[in-house]
């Protein structure tokens, strides 16, 4: 099994190197994230490890370019932050798995096991809803031939809204999906955030997609047929 490391700290990198060979995997390592990137987009790997802190270009953005490019090898990521939010980045931006500093390396392993026997990850499909469509690989939101641009948190809750389209989903439901189990912020940030999306997917085309049920929170309704 071939198994790319992009880990700019030369101690960890090292670690990484010599206990994977030992374990049977030929690797091949890079110190930096557009090195590491190039490596990712041209040439064969059965799993990718990432770092998220890295010079040139962070493990962020080297993922979600990868999905758009549909580099579908399985990604596992490394960070030294533990932070639910970096968590959602991470899996949002593509990657399959995460593994916060300091860790076993006995877990590391199993992780990557578990994403070997798992496979390559088929594309994600598009989701739609009227004439409004959600890429969540190249992370591309169109109305019809109209380009919407959302922050992150945006696309997230747009995301989620779409995968469970005509349902009614409530606002405990949609912040721990979108923000976290541990999210602690202020109490109404989906209400906000919903007229975010309404601005942005809804009003300018004179439409109301994205519904408040009273008393029991959001939905998107879809035309089906």
């Amino acid at each position: 099994m071939r198994v790319l490391v992009v880990e700019d700290n030369e101690k960890m990198l090292a670690l990484l190197q010599r206990g994977l060979t030992e374990a049977g995997y030929v690797v091949e390592a890079a110190a930096d994230g557009e090195e590491g990137f190039l490596l990712a987009a041209h040439e064969d790997f059965d799993v990718i490890v990432l770092d998220v802190m890295l010079p040139g270009r962070d493990g962020f953005d080297i993922c979600r370019s990868l999905r758009k490019r549909e580099v579908w090898t399985p990604i596992l990521m490394l960070t030294a932050r533990d932070a639910v939010s970096d968590r959602v980045t991470g899996l949002d931006t593509g990657a399959d798995d995460y593994l916060v500093k300091p860790f076993a390396f006995e877990e590391l392993l199993g992780r990557l096991r578990a994403l070997l026997r798992r496979g390559v990850a088929q594309r994600p499909n598009v989701l739609r809803c009227g004439n409004l469509s959600l890429d969540p690989a190249t992370r591309v939101v169109m109305r019809g031939d109209d380009l919407i641009e959302l922050s992150g948190k945006e696309f997230a809750l747009l995301q989620f809204l779409l995968s469970r389209k005509n349902q009614v989903l409530s606002r405990a439901q949609i912040i721990e999906h979108v923000w976290g189990y541990n999210y602690d912020g202020y109490s109404n940030v989906v209400d906000v955030y919903i007229k975010y999306l309404r601005d942005k997917v809804d009003r300018p085309f004179g439409s109301e997609m994205i519904q408040t049920v009273r008393g029991a929170g959001y939905k998107v309704s879809c035309q089906e047929g």
